[in-house]
């Protein structure tokens, strides 16, 4: 148990987020601002009462996106094009949910199973240009992102947009077409949905041979296609689960206030690349992506109050993220304490 706390502290993730908690109070010292009073801030706007509501909503968002991209990461795989499967499962959720003839409940589950067909689908594309047109999965998918953003732009401001309305949206969900909400806040069943795709990833990772197969690639893939692991066909899957959660997003933001598809609401907060961030700082593991995701959420909804309780600007919380990228990136580590003499004098004598 102690080596694994002492591990833990000496990783490089541990280092990396320390070390942009340190610059970012440096910043706020040359700034002349308390860093005490910002970093109290940040916490008491994103996790206070008034706070956690909104932290849990755009975790919703941030964590549905960390896992889409971590899963295909875990195995050496880099989907770029999480903003077009999120955006594509937003509108044909919206597009089923007007013209659904179903039942209201009736009516959310199938926009969400089509949100998710969506996404899934259109990230198999980017996988077949890898395996029969050898177009690098990491071109293919941010490439194809741009298509299915322009799309359903066009879609929101013409055939679907909300008559008599100078915003471009599509007309709202019918009454009762929504995801249930917990009480009187922003938070959806959706948090539960995402949480229960983290729980099925980590249960795949962890206890199945396929997990075994997705990590052994990431880890060698030389290796793994010499043991069996077919690499077009991993490429396939992977691809298909990451975009089916990254539709299942852009369908739970549909479905969610203000119940219908705004052009760039799903893609303006960056979803995608905090969450490809916060999947980096995990390497993709499953808990750790959650971890991660929570961090990133606090650090987003914290910079808002931040700001307006300090004054200090909200940047800083994404300089704070890239100072933590960059340091991980470079992999460094606290460095080992040395042993006292009379320690390793004893354990040469045994």
């Amino acid at each position: 148990m102690n080596n694994r706390i002492s591990g833990a502290l000496r990783s490089p993730i541990t280092f990396s987020v320390l070390a942009g908690v340190l610059i970012g109070a440096l910043f706020l010292v040359g700034t002349g601002a308390d860093p005490l009073a910002a970093y109290e801030a940040v916490l008491t706007g994103s996790l206070g009462a008034d706070g956690i509501g909104s932290t849990l909503t755009t975790l919703t968002s941030v964590l549905g996106m960390a896992l889409a991209l971590a899963i295909p990461l875990r195995a050496g795989l880099i989907n770029l094009g999480g903003d077009g499967q999120m955006v594509l499962g937003g509108i044909t959720a919206a597009v089923t949910g007007l013209y659904s003839p179903l039942p209201a409940p009736l009516t959310v589950v199938l926009a969400l199973l089509a949100g998710m067909a969506a996404g899934a689908a259109y990230a198999t594309l980017a996988a077949l240009c890898e395996n029969h047109f050898g177009v690098p999965l990491l071109v293919s998918s941010l490439l194809l992102s741009y298509p299915a953003v322009s799309l359903a732009s066009y879609l929101a401001r013409y055939p679907l947009k909300e008559p008599g309305s100078s915003l471009p949206q599509t007309r709202a969900l019918p009454a009762g077409v929504a995801l249930p909400s917990f009480g009187d806040s922003t938070v959806t069943l959706g948090l539960v949905l995402v949480v229960l795709a983290a729980a099925a990833y980590w249960f795949t990772d962890r206890r199945t041979a396929f997990g075994y197969e997705i990590r052994m690639t990431g880890l060698n893939a030389r290796f793994s296609a010499y043991a069996g692991v077919e690499r077009r066909g991993l490429t396939l899957k992977l691809m298909s689960v990451s975009g089916a959660i990254a539709g299942l997003v852009g369908a739970i933001g549909v479905l969610s206030f203000p119940y219908r598809f705004v052009d760039g609401s799903l893609t303006a907060p960056g979803y995608t690349w905090t969450g490809l961030t916060a999947a980096l700082l995990a390497t993709a593991a499953p808990l750790g992506t959650v971890i991660a995701s929570f961090f990133f959420a606090v650090l987003a909804v914290g910079g808002l109050a931040m700001e307006r309780t300090t004054e200090v600007p909200r940047e800083l919380t994404q300089v704070l993220q890239a100072i933590v990228i960059v340091f991980l990136a470079a992999r460094l580590t606290f460095p080992r304490l040395p042993r006292r003499k009379a320690e390793v004098k004893a354990k040469e004598a045994v």
